[in-house]
């Protein structure tokens, strides 16, 4: 069993997570998380989504939430390598995504305001394979007339990655 503890707090978090433990206290009310995605490119400058297994049929960047203890890319290269297969080094902050309008509900009801830092990556290892169970599909899009369904934080950063020139944005 892998427990986390969170020294500054007391707070002991159980083998089923720290947004479960969380999730266990406060219900499906709407919690603030803070989260970490990739935009990883191939050769031809396409970005990498995924289509995700929780039932939405949407797609969105490699990532996923920060852990008590990590950085924002300690959690960026652990969710990167979980989901892809890929080894990933951050490079550039694209942007920060935190407005109230992201908000949206999982479809088992959990709120949350996602608060992305969204990092340019570079591929240092790895072949890309998603892990078929969190995540069922993976491809490089090219340009913004192609992306697929996506949530709106996904949405402001696809379009952001497509427009970055080395200055963040904060959306």
């Amino acid at each position: 069993m892998n427990w986390i503890v969170w020294r500054d707090k007391g707070l002991r978090v159980g083998p089923k997570g720290y947004l479960k433990t969380l999730r266990d206290a406060v219900g499906s009310r709407l919690l603030p998380v803070a989260s970490a995605a990739a935009c990883i490119r191939d050769e031809d400058g396409r970005i990498l989504l995924l289509k995700r297994s929780d039932g939405d049929d949407l797609w969105g960047f490699p990532g996923g939430a920060i852990e008590p203890g990590e950085s924002a890319s300690e959690a960026l290269m652990r969710e990167v390598a979980e989901e892809t297969g890929l080894r990933v080094r951050p490079v550039a902050v694209i942007g920060v995504y935190s407005d109230a309008s992201y908000a949206f509900a999982y479809p088992n009801g959990d709120r949350v305001q996602p608060i992305v830092t969204f990092f340019e990556c570079e591929v240092v290892g790895g072949t890309l394979a998603v892990d078929g169970e969190e995540i069922v599909g993976g491809r490089y899009f090219g340009s913004e007339g192609e992306l697929p369904r996506m949530r709106p934080c996904c949405i402001a950063k696809a379009h952001d990655a497509f427009r970055f020139e080395g200055r963040a944005f904060f959306r």
